[in-house]
């Protein structure tokens, strides 16, 4: 379960900074908000009685890691197109939340047999799950875990898929800490404060950062954007300084770190490690820019809930969270074969 790698790192890698220099996030955007499908059935089509129809509803297409996360849903589908259809939906950006929940209403309304759903928020989508479940449709979460009280008080139990945030953000904080001395500062860059997947990766770099005797002076929330990691990455290096480093809980905070490291003429001197695993934050790694990330193979993340849906719609399956790899990618990684 490896990522597709660019054979031209640097080239990615320049890209990726201009885009943020030149301002251009917001035309990405316009990727986003569409919906797709794969198969036979398109999305207005009514509920057929053989293979099932699966409805992935992702977070923002603007981002690489989900956008690598719907093609490889897309070859699998592909690969199995014979088991079932499937509808790939996104929103604009992260914070579209409004949006997320009419994509949930949306696949309610076509009748589709399960909804495989990476939530822009753990509290917000709850109510649209169970809203699925009741319609008779089988529900999985993917990436980001839904709130565990908010499905308690409303008793919704919609098995979670995915990786252990907190383990991963750990990891690469403490590789991170074997490149400092023991009482440097760092800083953080947050998900949405919200998502519990931004949660677990915040508690994972303290804890890192905890056990190896570091201080983290400054953390505040970049909204999981480029553009917004920038700006608040500039504003703490200028506040303090004294930074040695920057913990970015997603890559693309870390292209936005990234370009403020270099427009403060500290390139080399502040380290910054991200999560997700995508292809520019590789080609930044290789180029010795980044110091690492985590790799949660968005290839496979929708997959995996893919097959469990499956299950769960044929009955095959009780729901139970299921635990998907993380593992470290460092300039030492990805010289392996």
């Amino acid at each position: 379960m490896t990522l597709r790698r660019s054979t031209q790192p640097g080239a990615r890698l320049r890209a990726a900074t201009a885009l943020v220099l030149a301002g251009l996030l917001m035309a990405l955007g316009g990727c986003g908000g569409d919906g797709d499908t794969a198969g036979s059935a398109g999305p207005g089509a009514p509920k057929k009685s053989g293979k099932p129809r699966i409805a992935l509803i992702m977070k923002s297409l603007a981002n690489e890691f989900f956008k690598t996360m719907a093609d490889g849903a897309r070859r699998h589908q592909a690969d199995h197109s014979s088991e079932y259809d499937l509808i790939v939906n996104g929103i604009k950006d992260e914070r579209d939340l409004k949006r997320q929940v009419e994509l949930v209403d949306e696949m309610i309304g076509q009748g589709v047999d399960a909804i495989v759903i990476a939530p822009a928020d753990s509290k917000a989508l709850v109510s649209a799950c169970k809203h699925a479940q009741e319609a008779g449709i089988a529900v999985v979460n993917i990436d980001n875990k839904l709130d565990a009280q908010i499905l308690e008080e409303q008793n919704v139990k919609v098995p979670f898929v995915g990786p252990d945030n907190r383990e991963g953000a750990r990891k690469v904080g403490a590789y991170l800490a074997t490149k400092l001395q023991k009482g440097d500062k760092v800083g953080m860059l947050e998900g949405i404060k919200t998502a519990f997947n931004g949660q677990q990766r915040k508690l994972g770099f303290e804890d890192a950062m905890k056990e190896a005797g570091l201080e983290i002076i400054d953390s505040q929330s970049a909204q999981w954007e480029i553009e917004p990691a920038n700006k608040i990455a500039s504003a703490m290096l200028s506040e303090h300084p004294e930074i040695k480093a920057l913990l970015c809980c997603n890559d693309s905070m870390a292209l936005g770190a990234l370009a403020a490291v270099k427009a403060a003429g500290r390139g080399g001197q502040v380290q910054i490690v991200g999560y997700d695993g995508i292809s520019a934050v590789e080609a930044a790694i290789r180029e010795g820019a980044i110091l690492g990330t985590i790799d949660q193979h968005a290839d496979q993340l929708a997959v995996f809930g893919i097959d469990y849906a499956i299950l769960l719609h044929k009955g095959d399956a009780a729901p139970a969270d299921k635990t998907t790899p993380v593992d470290l990618v460092t300039a030492e990684t990805l010289k392996k074969p």
